[in-house]
């Protein structure tokens, strides 16, 4: 009778931490994002800081786990509370792909020319420029590639837009879900304020880290607005909102150098206000739908 007690118990718990995540989804999806992440965020700032000598190029390995934490919480979190159905519908929308051809073009060429547009309005930075190149040109989709696979875009947009999006849009609506959703994707990033990657680091002010988080939380929640509206135009397409995280990120590390004169925080002002432009274009031509129609695609996770 013992035997049979211990043996019934682990099952008994087992089935009661699934029933609490299926009621709150979101909820362990956020805490396992975030745990997981931070774990090698504090890694990555103790380094920086000097309290780890752990060298650069490990750095680097410990910051890519980091961008990996949402999808690694949408995994966990779908695998629980969904089984293996859950995981391969996530795995469908990965790999959905077909859309029209307009999208492609907004996603490839029109993200990254935003960017630029809004970073040469700004005094002195059109004057730096040092010009392209038949390497830089012939360099792009390379990195376009590894950023797609190694970096920010399939690390976090399974799980942002793959797991958390559907579930927020269902029970908030498109745009106070998409407010919901940027407020934790942008906190996420906050640590690394504290490091080079992004501005900040030893020798760096308060005003400084504040000023660059501040401009980054206005980009971050404009771009997460252009996001949804496109993840709802293409069906809830995995694919796609990995392809658009990647054309917002690949030009920073292709393109924005060739700018002597930017900067961190003028690259990010530049962003915030031209990707803001754009998302208060959407709210409104859209009036706060960002062409939300709710289906099986969408309001599966």
């Amino acid at each position: 009778m013992e035997t049979s007690k211990v043996s019934v118990q682990p099952t008994v718990a087992s089935r009661g931490l699934k029933q609490v995540m299926r009621k709150h989804p979101l909820f362990f999806f956020f805490l396992f994002t975030f745990a997981i992440s931070w774990i090698f965020l504090a890694v990555e700032v103790l380094a920086v800081w000097g309290f780890l000598p752990i060298d650069s190029r490990f750095i680097l390995v410990v910051n890519v786990f980091f961008t990996f934490g949402p999808t690694f919480a949408a995994i966990i979190t779908t695998g629980i509370i969904e089984g293996r159905a859950g995981l391969l519908q996530l795995r469908t929308r990965l790999k959905q792909w077909r859309a029209g051809w307009q999208w492609y073009l907004f996603i490839l060429v029109g993200i990254p020319t935003l960017m630029l547009l809004a970073l040469i309005i700004q005094p002195g930075i059109l004057e730096s420029f040092k010009g392209f190149t038949p390497i830089v040109i012939a360099q792009y989709p390379l990195y376009f590639f590894v950023v797609w696979f190694g970096g920010g875009p399939l690390g976090e947009e399974i799980g942002w837009r793959g797991f958390a999006l559907p579930r927020i849009q269902l029970r908030y609506g498109p745009f106070l879900g998409t407010l919901l959703l940027g407020v934790p994707w942008a906190f996420w990033h906050f640590p690394q304020f504290l490091t080079p990657y992004q501005g900040g680091g030893p020798g760096t002010s308060l005003a400084t880290l504040l000023t660059n988080f501040s401009l980054f939380f206005v980009f971050v929640m404009a771009l997460a607005i252009i996001m949804t509206w496109l993840f709802n135009h293409t069906k809830g397409s995995i694919f796609f909102a990995v392809t658009t995280h990647a054309s917002v990120d690949t030009p920073v590390v292709v393109l924005v150098p060739l700018f002597l004169a930017a900067n961190f925080t003028s690259q990010t002002l530049a962003f915030a206000l031209g990707f803001g432009v754009v998302a208060l274009l959407i709210v409104i031509l859209t009036r706060g739908r960002l062409g939300y129609q709710p289906s099986k695609e969408q309001t599966r996770g």
